[in-house]
């Protein structure tokens, strides 16, 4: 029996010990599927959100406004009952006694474009009264009206008379020949139907407003001329290469400012050698140069690799500013003479992003305002030292009211990225922030130094939009010459010329020009002293 009585107390401690294992392992089991569960829910999260940012990107408006500060939010209740709303949870609110409104009507027609008058009279019959008397002009009544004449071509026929010598037939002078003419004028297109002002429509329509040279095709075979598509390229080529010594003086002018500002897109090229047709390729965008003197440069560039910005920075010492795609990280790594900045608006971005699709949108629209602010701050004193001769005041007044808001803004950031994970749209958007935090600061050291690259951005537009309508460039020199012409527009924008009357009096003056100094003459800012440029002005006579 005691035998037996041991052997039942064994037998309940390995029936015990069983239960406990079966415990522990059902306990290790539901654990694991606890967090499967949890991380499906998160990666069904993040997939949730991708998903929703596609949806808005493709169907909703892409400004970078939220629905609490639009007039959408007045769809569904009164405008007048959203209003004592927004006064019921705001006792800080101001009533405006007064105000200025905008004169209401058409804009009248600018006085400088030219005017014919027409005079619609009554009848000579009607001009006498029954008593007998002929009426007095008392005054009158006027309206306007815009006309456009279509586009008109001409053909200029030169002319160059040979003369020769009927009595000696050039013997008497050996010095000269015997059969003299004019020498021919230089031009852009040489033995070509192309003047300066066809080129010049031709590059504007492509390059300003984004028409294909198939769509010209059509356009100039309507008004009776006959010009293909491939010439207009052939002719792109040419001129690019002809006015290649004003592009390097352009290089060097936008490395003698104190800022440069960088951007990139794609594009699709043609014909890359060891690469195939969907490859993306670059187009890289510089603008800089003296304040006064403002250069857009374009660079088309195989791959979006850190030294090609490096290349195109060669030589420079100042200012960088950027978004935080790291390449310009690893470009200015080695180059001390650049001081690289970051960009609110890429930051303010991802915050917009995760506003519009994250559940925690109140938290998103809370990190917006921070930089909001920031901006409202940066306007305002642009505004009120906008005729200060010394910046250097405003630097300081800008730092002593920006320093609070973004001390504010850094605790914020430190405080909400323990509470959302990184791999979420707000996750990313404080990671993000973080990340460029002692280069988005940096604009306070400078009174030129703004809070983003917009302006930069800005010049990317123009390439975007054409990118849509001509959709690939047919070679890398196709690609190379486009950037010449987007450079030259843009410039010549940025400068406030006219860019079809700047190409105009640039392909007519470029064959002329053979040292340094005739290639300065026709950058932007010095073009518009030439009288050729002056009589192309509205209002003067070509």
């Amino acid at each position: 029996m005691p035998n037996a009585a041991v052997q039942l107390e064994t037998l309940d401690a390995s029936i015990l010990n069983y239960i406990k294992e079966l415990e522990s392992a059902y306990n290790q089991r539901l654990n694991e599927l606890e967090a499967s569960l949890n991380n499906m829910r998160y990666d069904y999260a993040v997939l949730e959100e991708k998903y929703e940012l596609a949806v808005y990107k493709r169907f909703m408006r892409s400004a970078e406004k939220l629905l609490s500060d639009s007039k959408q939010q007045f769809l569904f209740t009164s405008e007048e009952d959203s209003v004592k709303q927004s006064k019921s949870n705001n006792e800080d609110y101001e009533e405006v006694k007064s105000f200025k409104r905008k004169k209401r009507g058409r804009k009248a027609l600018d006085s400088k474009l030219p005017r014919r008058e027409r005079i619609i009279d009554i009848a000579e019959t009607e001009k006498t009264c029954a008593c007998g008397v002929a009426l007095t002009r008392i005054g009158e009544e006027s309206n306007e009206k815009l006309h456009i004449i279509p586009q008109k071509v001409f053909v200029e026929k030169t002319i160059r008379p040979k003369y020769a010598c009927r009595g000696c037939e050039g013997t008497g002078d050996e010095d000269k020949p015997a059969v003299r003419i004019a020498p021919v004028e230089p031009s852009i297109i040489p033995r070509g139907i192309a003047s300066a002002s066809l080129l010049s429509t031709i590059i504007t329509q492509k390059f300003e407003y984004h028409l294909p040279y198939y769509r010209q095709e059509k356009q100039f075979e309507h008004i009776g001329v006959s010009i293909s598509r491939q010439d207009m390229s052939s002719w792109q080529q040419y001129a690019h290469k002809r006015i290649k010594p004003l592009l390097e003086l352009m290089r060097i002018e936008i490395r003698s400012g104190p800022l440069i500002q960088m951007d990139e897109t794609t594009v699709q090229v043609m014909g890359e050698e060891g690469r195939t047709y969907d490859q993306k390729s670059y187009m890289w965008v510089s603008r800089g140069g003296l304040p006064d003197k403002p250069v857009v440069l374009y660079e088309y560039r195989q791959t979006r690799a850190a030294y090609n910005a490096k290349d195109l920075l060669l030589g420079y010492s100042g200012y960088l500013q950027t978004d935080g795609y790291e390449g310009y990280d690893a470009a200015v790594k080695n180059m001390p003479g650049i001081v690289h900045v970051g960009c609110f608006a890429h930051a303010r971005r991802k915050f917009f992003e995760a506003a519009k699709v994250t559940s925690k949108s109140t938290l998103a629209e809370e990190g917006i305002q921070y930089i909001k602010k920031l901006y409202d701050i940066e306007s305002k004193l642009r505004k009120r030292y906008e005729h200060d001769e010394d910046k250097k005041k405003f630097c300081r007044v800008r730092q002593l009211f920006a320093w609070r808001p973004l001390k504010e803004f850094k605790e914020w950031l430190l405080r909400t990225k323990d509470d959302v994970p990184p791999s979420l749209l707000l996750g990313k958007a404080v990671g993000y922030t973080l990340s460029q935090w002692d280069k988005l600061v940096r604009y306070l050291e400078r009174p030129y130094l703004t809070p983003d690259n917009n302006t930069c951005e800005n010049a990317v537009r123009p390439f975007v939009l054409g990118r849509k309508n001509w959709l690939f460039c047919q070679s890398p020199d196709g690609a190379d010459s486009s950037c010449g012409m987007y450079s030259l527009i843009q410039t010549a924008k940025k400068n406030g010329l006219n860019p079809q009357l700047y190409l105009t009096t640039l392909f007519d003056r470029a064959p002329y020009a053979s040292s340094k100094d005739d290639w300065l003459e026709l950058l932007p800012w010095n073009i518009s002293k030439l009288d050729f440029y002056r009589k192309l002005l509205p209002g003067n006579e070509v």
